[in-house]
């Protein structure tokens, strides 16, 4: 079993930062690509930014130059820092990791964290 725990969501003016982590725990032999989705309300998941092990980077349109994304392959966590926060980047935002677990390798998904971005 491997377990995604995501942290650091919350209520943000516009112009403002925050910084979401994202923790794999569990049943881990290797952990491939890493990244982060969002979802607001009445549209589909839409990627916002990727890594691979090695540290290539994949980021959205429309979050590139603001968000930035990074992992810790010691702690097998996956950070996203946003800045210059707009309304419209209020989302439900998960994690995701592909990871072999010793006899399989798969997609794992975290339980979602909540950005708003409100004045």
């Amino acid at each position: 079993q491997v377990q995604l725990v995501e942290s650091g969501g919350g209520l943000v003016q516009p112009g403002g930062s925050l910084r979401l982590s994202c923790a794999a725990s569990g049943s881990i032999l290797r952990i491939f690509a890493m990244g982060w989705y969002r979802q607001a309300p009445g549209k589909q998941r839409e990627l916002v930014a990727s890594i691979t092990r090695g540290g290539s980077t994949n980021i959205a349109d429309s979050v590139k130059g603001r968000f930035t994304i990074s992992r810790d392959n010691a702690k097998n966590t996956v950070y996203l820092r946003m800045n210059s926060l707009k309304p419209e980047d209020t989302a439900v935002y998960y994690c995701n990791a592909n990871i072999h677990d010793g006899s399989s390798r798969g997609d794992s998904w975290g339980q979602g964290t909540q950005v708003t971005v409100s004045s």
